[in-house]
């Protein structure tokens, strides 16, 4: 199982902070580097947010093995032709190490902040579905592509130049059986879910493979990765007050995907999630200057999956 980094850019997210990130999980050997796409948090009050495609380029030319991406960037925020064209160029830069996740987008108040329509959840996976026939459509067909959506529609476009190893490999998140699922069961070359135990993980990826065969498609033609929520602590006493601190038990919070404890218990913890059948794990890690942690995960939990 791979290992790689999740970053909140919307929780304090900067350039000083980005650099450092990068270096430090190129330097430490974590397979990869997502981050969210948000123009600001849910609540309040906003912190440092920063762009999505900036800091992707950014990362495309400034690490040489790290695969990175956005989990996920929203429909919402972009046409689907900004985001091909953006997608294509910084995975062509970094040499075919951009993931492409995209997603429906759920937060009212950044689009309101900003002036962003907002639709309701049916509409927002119609645009998905659009975006993601559009972005298929043109990563694969080398010559003009035409496609008339509800939402979304192109006219002859044609993607030069072609992206490496024909573009990015699209990855969809979320849990939900009847409409995420589905799409990621039609599109998807990675699902990933979102903080569930390893036993919904399981019974999630088992609904996936029935998908897939109605699709035509065989398991193995989509990766299966998870994003947790992450708790470290020094020894027992550390966790116990750490875990007091959140309001909830170890067991709720493992019930609710977050990998919590020592660097031990986490081996034995991502482990039920490789045994699950998880692929690839990324850790959600919120607090961006918390360095030496992250180079603690990396001297003693990633050693245990190389």
């Amino acid at each position: 199982m791979r290992i790689g980094l999740m970053i909140e850019g919307q929780n304090g997210l900067n350039w000083d902070r980005w650099k450092r990130i990068l270096a430090v999980a190129e330097e430490a050997g974590f397979e990869s580097v997502s981050r969210s796409d948000h123009f600001t948090n849910p609540q309040g009050p906003d912190k440092d947010s920063l762009a999505l495609w900036p800091s992707l380029t950014y990362a495309a030319s400034h690490t040489a093995r790290l695969r990175f991406g956005p989990l996920v960037t929203p429909v919402t925020f972009r046409l689907p032709a900004i985001t091909i064209k953006d997608a294509a160029a910084v995975h062509d830069l970094s040499g075919g190490r951009l993931v492409l996740g995209l997603g429906i987008g759920w937060q009212d108040r950044e689009h309101h902040d900003w002036g962003i329509p907002f639709p309701d959840v049916d509409s927002r996976y119609g645009m998905l579905r659009d975006e993601l026939e559009i972005v298929r459509r043109i990563f694969r067909t080398r010559g003009p592509v035409t496609y008339q959506g509800k939402y979304f529609q192109v006219h002859g476009a044609e993607l030069l130049p072609h992206p490496v190893n024909g573009g990015p490999p699209i990855l969809i998140g979320g849990n939900g059986p009847t409409r995420t699922l589905p799409l990621a069961a039609e599109f998807a070359d990675e699902w990933n879910a979102v903080f569930v135990s390893p036993q919904r993980f399981r019974d999630l990826s088992s609904r996936l493979d029935a998908l897939l065969d109605e699709y035509g498609r065989a398991p193995g033609d989509v990766t299966r990765s998870v994003m947790v929520g992450t708790l470290l602590a020094a020894n027992e006493q550390d966790l116990a007050d750490r875990v007091q601190a959140r309001g909830r038990t170890l067991d709720e919070l493992r019930v609710r995907g977050v990998i919590a404890g020592t660097p031990v218990m986490w081996v034995e913890e991502l482990q039920s999630y490789a045994d699950a059948g998880a692929e690839r794990i990324m850790l959600q890690w919120l607090d961006l200057d918390d360095i030496a942690g992250i180079q603690a995960v990396a001297r003693e939990v990633l050693p245990a999956f190389a």
